[in-house]
């Protein structure tokens, strides 16, 4: 397959979008870290510590891989640029997966956030039900 020197180039905008997004994420959620009382000992407060270091986890795996696939979409834009045009259409599809993973963290980040949500409700003591 023949992809022009614009393909790559196109998933800029996005991959810089996601990456601003990411790190809006990880600064709210560094944010409740810092914020998070140190006095609580009780366990939805252990729940909550626990369920922040998977998040903090997720978030950077994100990060990485929305980082790699812009690195691999600039390398496969000067492949093709070099005229290295079968190098550059398979260095464009591993950008591509390595966006699909970050996209796939960030999906995982969401759910566990969610969770998040339901322990800190579960503090109030209030009947509702659980949502699977």
């Amino acid at each position: 397959m023949n992809i022009t020197l614009t393909t790559p180039a196109m998933l800029f905008p996005a991959i810089s979008l996601l990456l601003l997004a990411y790190t809006n994420r990880f600064i709210t959620l560094a944010s409740i870290i810092r914020n998070f009382g140190s006095d609580t000992v009780e366990e939805n407060a252990q729940k909550q510590i626990a369920n922040l270091r998977k998040r903090i986890q997720l978030i950077k795996r994100m990060q990485e891989a929305g980082v790699g696939s812009f690195f691999l979409c600039v390398l496969a834009m000067l492949a093709i640029y070099t005229e290295y045009q079968q190098i550059g259409s398979w260095i464009f599809g591993g950008s591509l997966v390595l966006l699909l993973y970050s996209l796939w963290m960030s999906v995982l980040e969401i759910r566990i956030s969610v969770e998040a949500l339901d322990v800190h409700l579960q503090s109030y003591n209030l009947d509702y039900k659980k949502r699977k």
